[in-house]
């Protein structure tokens, strides 16, 4: 048998009195803060404000918390013995695509309320998940519930500590494919493809729309070695048959949604006071009492330009 990688890593990172303080809660808390600043980069540069995106990240990070466990619920429905076990995070137990959906649908939500540029929106929170994911999944290596087979490669893991959070029909001291390490690997693409993408300066929802289809085929593919997972049917587990309508319908219904406005946001012109792009361009700011009913100028300063997105060239650079 060839060497392997042996993991001794106790999750509980340390104790406060009576509380311990989990690996997986410490990783998650790093994910959110190098998502948010990559996010937030994004989206300052196209005339976000920062008051704007602190609350869109406050509330896009509860909503994607609470929709990544109750999609891991559903899959684990055989774990679920009491109230506590569906809530019981400190065990281990997001599912990603959960956290993607109630993510989307809260920033739909919101930027519908705040009549913000949609697409823009969206691709600040593609790079935000695709920024935070591979952290959080340093918390799975250290816990160890995201397995795949059991192997004799150098880079297979065995967990030998014994608060190692290994799911039912796995044993301590046998080595198994790092199913989680490879989701972290497909993800640190994924995100190099959205970057190459921004250098482009191609249109808006041209990244969120490439992040969920690449964030799609990474599950339709790599879960094939994740067997920390039950099989629902016809050999797949519920991420693919989750993958799998998304890549078929979601995709192509927000392909022409998004050839249809151009890019650009869905939503009618903001007629409240801070919604409205302020005198300098920038999104969230309200305009200035004395500004002059012919598009909010005042007279001693020329009209702003227009939002970013309008200059932004075609895929083909045209």
């Amino acid at each position: 048998m060839l060497a392997t990688i042996t993991i001794d890593i106790n999750p509980v990172a340390f104790n406060l009195g009576s509380l311990a303080v989990h690996w997986y809660g410490i990783c998650y808390v790093a994910a959110f803060v190098v998502a948010y600043l990559v996010a937030r980069r994004h989206l300052l540069a196209r005339g976000f404000t920062e008051d704007r995106l602190e609350r869109l990240a406050g509330w896009t990070i509860v909503f994607g918390l609470i929709g990544a466990r109750l999609y891991y619920d559903v899959q684990n429905l055989n774990l679920m013995h009491s109230p506590v076990d569906v809530i019981a995070v400190w065990n281990g137990g997001m599912a990603f695509y959960g956290a993607i959906i109630a993510g989307l649908a809260t920033l739909l939500v919101m930027g519908w309320r705040w009549r913000l540029p949609i697409w823009t929106l969206l691709d600040g929170g593609a790079f935000f998940a695709v920024a935070g994911q591979p952290i959080g999944r340093i918390g799975n290596i250290i816990n160890g519930d995201i397995l795949g087979g059991p192997s004799n490669l150098p880079w297979a893991t065995a967990y030998t500590n014994p608060g190692a959070v290994l799911q039912a029909g796995f044993v301590r001291g046998v080595a198994y494919q790092p199913a989680a390490v490879y989701e972290a690997l497909g993800t640190l693409v994924i995100l190099l493809v959205l970057l190459a993408l921004r250098r482009r300066n191609v249109r808006p929802g041209v990244v969120i729309i490439t992040y969920v289809a690449l964030y799609s085929v990474s599950q339709l593919s790599l879960d094939f070695l994740r067997w920390s997972e039950p099989v629902l049917w016809l050999g797949l587990k519920e991420l693919q048959l989750t993958a799998i309508p998304t890549l078929v319908l979601v995709v192509p219904v927000m392909i022409v949604i998004w050839r249809r406005t151009a890019g650009r946001a869905t939503m009618p012109e903001p007629a409240e006071r801070g919604s409205v792009p302020g005198p300098d361009g920038r999104i969230g700011e309200e305009p200035p009492d004395d500004a002059a009913d012919d598009g909010g100028t005042t007279r001693d300063e020329p009209a702003a330009e227009p939002p970013m997105e309008a200059a932004v060239p075609d895929l083909d650079g045209s």
